[in-house]
């Protein structure tokens, strides 16, 4: 079992920057690859960013590649933001899952509880 705690959300105006933090506990979390995901009102919820569980490779949703950076280290995961827009409001999920591409192509295993991003224009 992995237990998923995140945060860092908040009120950020347009263009500013947010580090969102995830804090994982339970399994041996260097085996595990982690992601981000996020959900806005009255939207399905959708990939946002992934890592694997080395650290050595990375995927970004072309909403915000470019101006996002995923990190990890130790038994945090990180999801840096920047150039931030009212269209990047939603709450933001950590997910885990031991098969990194799965983080895109199915639904990861664990699942924190999620954290409100709002960005104002």
């Amino acid at each position: 079992q992995v237990q998923l705690v995140e945060s860092g959300g908040g009120l950020v105006q347009a263009g500013g920057s947010l580090t969102l933090s995830c804090a994982a506990s339970g399994r041996t979390f260097n085996n595990y690859a982690m992601g981000w995901f996020r959900q806005a009102p009255g939207k399905e919820r959708e990939f946002v960013a992934a890592i694997s569980s080395n650290g050595r490779s990375a995927k970004y949703a072309d909403s915000v590649a470019g101006r996002s950076t995923i990190s990890r280290s130790n038994a945090m995961a990180y999801l840096q933001m920047n150039s931030l827009k009212p269209e990047d409001t939603a709450v933001y999920y950590c997910a885990s899952d031991y098969v990194y591409d799965r983080l895109w192509r199915s639904e990861p295993q664990y699942w924190g509880q999620g954290t409100q991003v709002t960005v104002s224009s």
